[in-house]
């Protein structure tokens, strides 16, 4: 039976839940298919701090270097929020990124069909929405030289964006090869009208371009993209961007899905070593109350069997069980909407989705 170890950062808020669930998925997926996985459980945020003073200890790393993949519940939250920014939980998360070299970060934005009715779009609008974000995660604003200095009107503050064609190349071959699974059609979004760095971003992408004929690729501009993602958002199918533009992207493409409670991501390097999380936050205004949406978590895992592992089938089984469960009805508290019934908990809907596969 093939082992693959698992690096499980359970995090803050209602990390610790969902990551318990998601975890109970994947023994269920290897009980059914013919794997394990061995669990190695490491710090990372505000737990690591609360611990050892640091937000990513050393140790962390070394065990996800050592890992096959990592599972990643949520960092964060008002407890840590005085601190300075070098100390605060997502420094901590946005090094371990840097540290595993994980430079694309995939999360996808679709509609569940029995769910249309949560979006804030007409059904009409959203049609079959079914976006593949690819966002560039290790470079860009996020990692560029930053500081304090005095100014022409007293103190400011500075951070630097900055791309090298090698980055921007990567990141758009990550995009060009999802495209050639779905729809052959990739958005390559920036602003180069103002930014010299997106003016670069531009010419690589469509020097990439080059060498994938069978996949149209179109420019478009922040600003509009943001407009065109409510106005129209079943035209798109990959959209690639930098670190900071897909941050914001990803996020409203989420909200017109309905929930950001269903949504996983994928954080990947150059080899099969990949970092998956739910897209949302750590909730700690619900944490310990079973309230947690354990869906989101759970694709995550689905992903990294399929991007880490290999294992479609596996992966396919995790997702079309979750296609059922909503189908028959089956609703955590976020997304009850206007039913009357009771919201199922943390581990009731977690036990559904296990019932189903």
């Amino acid at each position: 039976m093939k082992t693959y170890t698992l690096a499980v950062i359970r995090g803050d808020g209602i990390g610790p839940e969902i990551v318990d669930e998601a975890v109970s998925v994947l023994d269920r997926a290897g009980a059914l298919f013919g794997f394990r996985t061995a669990v190695l459980p490491c710090l990372l945020g505000g737990c690591a701090i609360d611990e050892t003073g640091a937000p990513l200890p050393p140790e962390t790393v070394d065990i996800c270097k050592r890992a096959d993949a990592v599972l990643l519940g949520a960092v964060g939250g008002g407890k840590w929020d005085a601190l300075p920014g070098h100390l605060r939980p997502e420094a901590g998360l946005l090094a371990l990124r840097a540290q595993l070299g994980l430079y694309a970060n995939l999360r996808p934005a679709k509609i569940f069909a029995p769910l249309a009715n949560a979006s804030p779009l007409r059904r009409e609008v959203i049609g079959g929405l079914d976006i593949m974000v690819v966002r560039e995660l290790t470079g860009g604003i996020y990692f560029g030289e930053r500081g304090r200095r005095e100014g022409q009107h007293g103190p400011e503050a500075y951070d630097t964006e900055c791309y090298s064609v090698m980055e921007v190349e990567r990141i758009a071959r990550v995009a060009f090869e999802s495209a050639r699974l779905r729809g052959r059609h990739v958005t390559s979004i920036d602003k180069a009208n103002v930014l010299e760095s997106s003016r670069l971003w531009r010419e690589v992408v469509h020097e990439v371009a080059k060498d994938y004929p069978d996949v149209t690729v179109v420019d478009m501009l922040v600003d509009n993209a943001a407009m065109q993602l409510i106005r129209n958002p079943a035209q798109f199918d990959v959209v690639v961007t930098s670190n900071m533009f897909g941050d914001i992207l990803s996020d409203e493409a989420s909200q017109i899905t309905g929930s950001i409670g269903l949504l996983p991501s994928a954080s990947l390097s150059g080899n099969k070593l990949g970092m998956y999380e739910p897209i949302h936050g750590s909730a700690p205004d619900i944490a310990g109350t079973g309230k947690a949406n354990p869906i989101a978590t759970i694709l995550s895992a689905a992903m990294m069997l399929r991007y880490s592992f290999g294992l479609e089938a596996e992966a396919n089984a995790i997702e079309s069980a979750v296609d059922r469960v909503l189908l028959a009805s089956h609703r955590t508290a976020d997304i009850l909407g206007e039913s009357k019934q009771k919201p199922l908990t943390t581990a009731e809907m977690t036990e559904k989705i296990l019932q189903e596969m």
